[in-house]
């Protein structure tokens, strides 16, 4: 019996003694990251059977538990990797915001003071200090969008750096994580023990992998875990780690992506592949800001630069001669895939044919084996390529597209229409007499017409720079009798009368008498004139080549009006305006990221209280448990002092 005593206290002595160093290692690690306390299971002995019944023989230790919860865990990760994803967004976002909507380095002050110049030297365009401005200011506001254009090419290559720093650091966790998984998996092997701080430090590295990029943890054999990411790409299955690398993109060298390493192959991940994490933050920062933040620039810099020039080129500058090109127009970027089909002649060309209908977003030309199909990557929305072969360029949201060659299936084609928009616009005009301020018309009547009529100074249009149409001598209309009638315009050009209420008729060339309607206007040649009052048989009116450039500033006019006038977004937005969406678009943004990382990072501490209520160690709780566990040591060592005097006291009886 005292045999059995003393085991039953050595039993007790030995479990206490395990309490005690848990209790210990809980508080030595109360402060380790991703540590979770641990507690001691302890179960009864196997009792032996008397005659009048069952005597106990003290305790075992079952097993060092870990207090770790998979659901309260995946909660932590679900919202530590939404809040990396926006931490990492709002970081990008909050450059382009403080960028754009600065009241001294925005665009916004360049054009105002750009049209500003043209306006005074429509005041006074016989003023040299006038004009030089003009070009001064212009200088200014090419300054600007190449500025802005640059620290947004700054930020894409920090961007590109950052990715290609977060596949590094996936990797290298990837890596550890496949390490301990072996570990735990042999430590595990048969004995249905949990190497627990093994796992724990899994466990924390499988967070930190979390915070670069969102993964789906799986539990599998032997206290292995097999951890995905993106759409369920495998990181790691057993021991085995699968690489991420960083790559560039096969359409767009600029761009670095992310692809996964098969054996041999590399397939390149599409960047909505990843959805959480830093790295799925830079990626929805890239795609739907920067992106759209570049092209939208981009746009108002084409649209500014062609309808600016179209309107420069129906002047004429001091000199007389017509005026050219004012800005340098960005061309839309094609990039070839580079895994296209070796031998495929495809070839794809794109140009700007009308900058009022651009939008903000890149295309992609693709071809299934049957037929080639342009899709806007800002909704998908796909447009065949119809007919093919072409008869002539399709246009796509001002945009034409040329698809000529021969392709094979899968065959691609990236097009950025507006992405260089800002950083190709320059100043084409660089002295201050090419400035074409004056219309290249001119009309009069003479003193001696007896009507009321007079005429408008007149305008032209885009017809005017048709080859043949340009005035080279003067025009003389005469007023025919009643009803009355105009007479004398060019022979070979039709004439289109357009009343006030909108109603056009056009008269073919030749026409040698057209009614006379007060009020409406007067097209022949991109010519157009109006006429106001009543008219006198013989009354006289000429429309002559101007031959003053220099004190006119009809074209001066037209050119400040555009400041004002609804032109992008298919004649719903001015420059202004649209660069105004731009800003208030990444304003939003930013507001929104923001405000969703505040309450992400209440969320995420609300779940890791949670987890840690289970997980966590309590300092005063550890201190209870080591006197707890000290009085047990010091009762089963009371037991086994027993046992021994009793069987001393065995002993004695037999001397």
């Amino acid at each position: 019996m005292s045999g059995n005593l003393l085991n039953i206290g050595k039993s007790g002595l030995f479990a206490a003694q395990v309490g005690l160093s848990t209790a210990g290692h809980n508080i030595a690690n109360a402060n380790v990251a991703g540590y979770s306390r641990q507690t001691v299971v302890q179960a009864s002995g196997t009792a032996q059977a008397f005659g009048y019944g069952f005597v106990g023989s003290g305790t075992e230790v079952e097993q060092i538990k870990r207090f770790s919860d998979p659901f309260l865990n995946g909660q932590v990760r679900s919202a530590q990797t939404q809040v990396s994803s926006l931490d990492a967004f709002y970081s990008q976002i909050s450059q382009v915001d403080n960028l754009l909507s600065d009241t001294t380095s925005g665009l916004s002050p360049a054009l105002q003071d750009f049209f500003k110049g043209v306006q005074d030297m429509a005041s006074n365009p016989s003023s040299a200090a006038s004009r030089q401005a003009v070009l001064s200011n212009g200088e200014s506001l090419v300054s600007r969008f190449q500025g802005i254009d640059d620290r947004l090419t700054e930020i894409r290559q920090g961007v590109n750096s950052e990715i290609t720093a977060k596949v590094g650091v996936i990797n290298s966790y990837a890596q550890q994580i496949g390490q301990l998984n072996d570990k735990i998996a042999q430590l595990s092997t048969g004995t249905g023990n949990e190497p627990n701080d093994l796992m724990d430090a899994r466990d924390q590295l499988i967070a930190d992998l979390n915070k670069e990029v969102k993964t789906t943890v799986t539990r599998g054999n032997n206290n292995s875990m097999t951890v995905a990411i993106g759409t369920g790409q495998p990181l790691v299955v057993g021991n085995k780690a699968f690489e991420l690398v960083a790559t560039t993109s096969p359409t767009d060298l600029s761009r670095v992506q992310v692809g996964f390493v098969t054996g041999s192959k590399t397939t390149v991940l599409d960047d909505k592949v990843f959805t959480g994490g830093a790295l799925g933050g830079l990626m929805e920062f890239r795609s739907g800001t920067l992106d759209r933040t570049q092209n939208s620039l981009g746009r108002v810099a084409i649209g500014l630069a062609q309808t600016f020039n179209a309107q420069h080129r129906l002047g004429i500058d001091a000199a007389g001669s017509p005026g050219g090109d004012f800005f340098k127009v960005g061309v839309p970027v094609v990039g070839r895939n580079i895994n296209n089909a070796v031998g495929s002649t495809t070839d794809v060309q794109a140009a700007i044919v009308d900058p009022t209908a651009l939008t903000q977003s890149d295309y992609k030309v693709s071809y299934d084996g049957s037929n080639y199909m342009v899709t806007r990557l800002s909704d998908n929305k796909p447009f065949p390529v119809t007919p093919f072969p072409q008869t002539g360029p399709q246009t796509i949201d001002g945009v034409a597209f040329t698809v000529t060659g021969s392709a094979a299936a899968g065959d691609s084609f990236l097009v950025r229409p507006t992405i260089n928009g800002a950083s190709d616009f320059s100043m084409m005009v660089n002295e201050r007499n090419s400035i074409a301020a004056a219309a290249p018309i001119s009309t009069s009547m003479p003193l001696s017409n007896k009507g009321t009529v007079t005429i408008s100074e007149g305008t032209v249009d885009a017809a005017y720079l048709t080859p043949g149409n340009a005035l080279t001598a003067p025009v003389n209309l005469t007023v025919g009798g009643a009803p009355a009638s105009l007479s004398g315009f060019p022979a070979a050009q039709a004439v289109t009368v357009t009343t006030s209420n909108g109603v056009a008729t056009t008269y073919p060339a030749g026409t040698a008498s057209i009614p006379f309607t007060a009020g409406a206007n007067y097209n022949f040649g991109g010519v157009n004139l109006k006429f106001a009052g009543t008219p006198v048989a013989g009354d006289t009116f000429t429309v002559a080549p101007n031959s003053n450039g220099t004190a006119d500033n009809r074209n001066a006019r037209l050119l400040g009006n555009l400041q004002t006038k609804p032109i992008l977004d298919g004649g719903k937005a001015t420059y202004q305006s649209a660069y105004a969406e731009l800003v208030s678009f990444v304003g939003n943004k930013t507001r929104e990221v923001q405000v969703n990382g505040q309450a992400g990072d209440t969320l995420l501490k609300q779940v890791t209280a949670a987890q840690q209520d289970v997980s966590g160690v309590n300092l005063d709780e550890e201190a209870t448990n080591l006197l707890r566990y000290q009085q047990a040591y010091q009762a089963a060592g009371k037991v086994m002092q027993m046992a021994s005097t009793l069987f001393d006291t065995v002993l004695s009886i037999g001397r």
